[in-house]
């Protein structure tokens, strides 16, 4: 199969240099018949390529028919405006994948994964549909997501058995349960990604007893991101590291659907952003191999655009020639995995797209390093007895070339190093909330609160500096509810001791009836602003006297659904968490079993190109 697609794409080349239009005379008649041009077409082309001239000419009339269906396709689209999609099913259906789906465009996404079940055969709940890279929005229409004409859709299949192993009802039942817990997982694991981004995001929580995500560089400090950017790359990461574990286990069905939408909020980050991490790069990486692992390598149309990317910003990220990977780390042993599966891509690539050539050279390159990264298991072994985890004899060993002595002495720099970046991380984070709570002891919100303090750098007196100097910015969208639950009518009380401090009893009462009745809000508002309230402050306090205070019939609901929601939040985060590495080094780590496997698969692939060649 792998031969004959090779040699598909190499024809393919042949006709587009050659402006060679098969579908019209002389290689097609009138009746769409095949033309005699055809057979002297197959004879100059085995020539070149030096291969068996029946066997291209099979290829080449392959080539003709679809050519002649894609136009009769194309003429029936534009006289009755029903599209032509392609679908490509999972691998259990081995010859018969490829198969055309006739439908318009104006029906939802949920209409169309039920005609794809039922003219397939699949239960609909249990199936997943991707096209143009993005998994498919049920209560969308299909020209709502830019769906067209021609387009290509794969379909993934959640539950893991074959129709035909089915033996009775119960094995169906049980197959059933299996495929609705599995979606059920993902819709549990995406809110938990939803929750521990808005924690981050929030940058509020305890970090002893409290689970968030953290953005760190190479050597696992956390960065500095911009608020607005914060969120998505923080869901980006999320679940590209969901999508990973998944890909691990060799779930790669339902990687891919993680995978994607880890791509989608990549492109909401900025670029320059995106160059100071490598997880992007990575991902391009990890949605190709998935593609690939899937079998259905020609649905992902941008392959080489993705692999060139990844090596883009690789580039942009460790340097040239990883010179600064290693002023970070001292050395470049464990990123190497990284351009091991890159190398390899691009050779499978190269070689799906008929350039022999090409392929043989990254493939090569990636034998090379396979070469250098190959661990020697007595090595990881004696390690291990050193009382290090495999997964650390690994990395150390590939980061000091094999040398069992200098592997042990960094790993434990490397833990003595995280360990310290931990504390100080934690430490960092403590700080921070007892700032924002001590703002809040004062009085104001904790948006507030994190707005100033981000302002200041982190300096609590300059924080305070902004909020009494800017309390027009502060007071507003107050979410928190300890602070709205100060009463909207001020208190007498609290009037006379405003008016006691010297401040006048109108101001007094503008005041506190905009600050919700926080006394010390409005007296610090007062005394900042020589005594009343400024111009934009009092247009907002005569707002809120003339508004009226409203109460929900949910403010005395019983407690608990709430805590149901909790229970489940909880349930949600610990799931995520259980896959997340602790570090970046985490997916570094590899024994290279497949992609050994492979690169001996794929060499033999272009030798035997070689080898025909000459024989021929």
């Amino acid at each position: 199969m792998a031969q004959k697609k090779y040699l598909q794409a190499k024809l393919t080349q042949f006709l587009r240099e050659d402006r060679i239009q098969l579908w019209k005379p002389p290689y097609t008649d009138e009746n769409k018949e095949v033309g005699l041009a055809l057979k002297h077409l197959a004879k100059k082309y085995s020539d070149k390529l030096e291969c068996c001239e029946n066997e291209v000419e099979k290829i080449i009339e392959e080539i003709r028919c679809k050519a002649i269906a894609r136009g009769t396709g194309n003429e029936h689209y534009k006289t009755t405006g029903i599209a032509t999609i392609e679908v490509f099913l999972p691998a259990r259906f081995k010859k018969d994948r490829k198969n055309s789906l006739e439908t318009r465009l104006h029906i939802s996404g949920r209409e169309l994964r039920s005609k794809i079940a039922e003219t397939f055969g699949f239960q609909e709940n249990y199936i997943k549909i991707v096209i143009n890279k993005k998994q498919l929005q049920l209560e969308e229409t299909l020209a709502e997501q830019g769906v067209t004409h021609n387009v290509k859709a794969m379909v993934l299949e959640l539950k893991q058995s074959e129709e035909d192993a089915r033996k009775n009802s119960q094995v169906e039942e049980e197959e059933q349960n299996e495929a609705k817990q599995k979606e059920k997982r993902i819709q549990r694991t995406k809110r938990g990604l939803e929750i521990l981004a808005e924690r981050a995001a929030e940058m509020v929580v305890d970090p002893e007893t409290t689970p968030y995500l953290d953005i760190a560089n190479q050597t696992g400090r956390s960065i500095r991101i911009p608020p607005s950017e914060r969120k998505a790359l923080m869901l980006a990461m999320g679940y590209h590291e969901k999508g990973r574990a998944f890909l691990k286990r060799k779930e790669y069905g339902i990687a891919l659907p993680f995978l994607l939408d880890a791509d989608k909020y990549f492109c909401k980050c900025c670029t320059e952003l995106l160059d100071t991490v490598d997880n992007y790069a990575v991902l391009q990486l990890d949605i190709v191999w998935c593609y690939f692992r899937l079998e259905q390598l020609e649905c992902l149309d941008d392959a080489e655009k993705k692999l060139s990317l990844a090596q883009t910003c690789f580039k942009n990220c460790y340097g040239e020639n990883h010179q600064r990977l290693v002023h970070i780390k001292g050395n470049c042993g464990k990123e190497k995995v990284l351009f091991l599966r890159l190398y390899l891509l691009q050779g499978i690539r190269n070689y799906h797209s008929g350039r022999g050539e090409e392929a043989r050279d990254y493939l090569n390159k990636a034998r090379q390093l396979f070469k250098e990264l190959y661990i020697d298991p007595s090595k990881v072994h004696s390690l291990m007895q050193l009382g290090f985890t495999a997964q650390e004899a690994r990395l150390g060993l590939r980061a000091c070339d094999g040398n069992v002595d200098h592997a042990a002495a960094h790993i434990t720099n490397r833990r003595e190093e995280l360990a310290q970046i931990r504390k100080e991380e934690k430490e960092k984070k403590r700080r921070r909330l007892e700032n924002v709570n001590c703002l809040k002891g004062m009085g104001y919100s904790a948006h507030a609160a994190r707005q100033a303090l981000h302002q200041a750098a982190g300096n609590l007196e300059e924080a305070l500096k902004i909020l009494i100097s800017n309390p027009q910015l502060w007071w507003l969208n107050d979410s928190d509810p300890e602070t709205n639950s100060h009463q909207e009518s001020p208190s007498q009380e609290n009037i006379d001791q405003l008016v006691y401090m010297g401040f006048d009893a109108l101001a007094a009462e503008a005041a506190l009836r905009l600050f919700r009745g926080n006394l010390q809000l409005a007296a610090q508002t007062l005394a900042h602003n020589g005594g009343g309230l400024p111009p934009d402050l009092q247009l907002a306090a005569e707002d809120c006297s003339s508004s009226t205070p409203s109460t929900s019939p949910s403010d005395s609901a019983g407690t608990s659904s709430a805590s149901t929601d909790e229970d489940m939040e909880t349930e949600a985060v610990n799931e995520i968490l259980e896959d997340i590495p602790e570090h970046e080094e985490d997916y570094l780590d590899s024994t290279l079993e497949d992609e050994e496997i492979i690169i001996a698969e794929y060499l033999s692939y272009v030798e035997n190109i070689k080898a025909a060649a000459k024989q021929n």
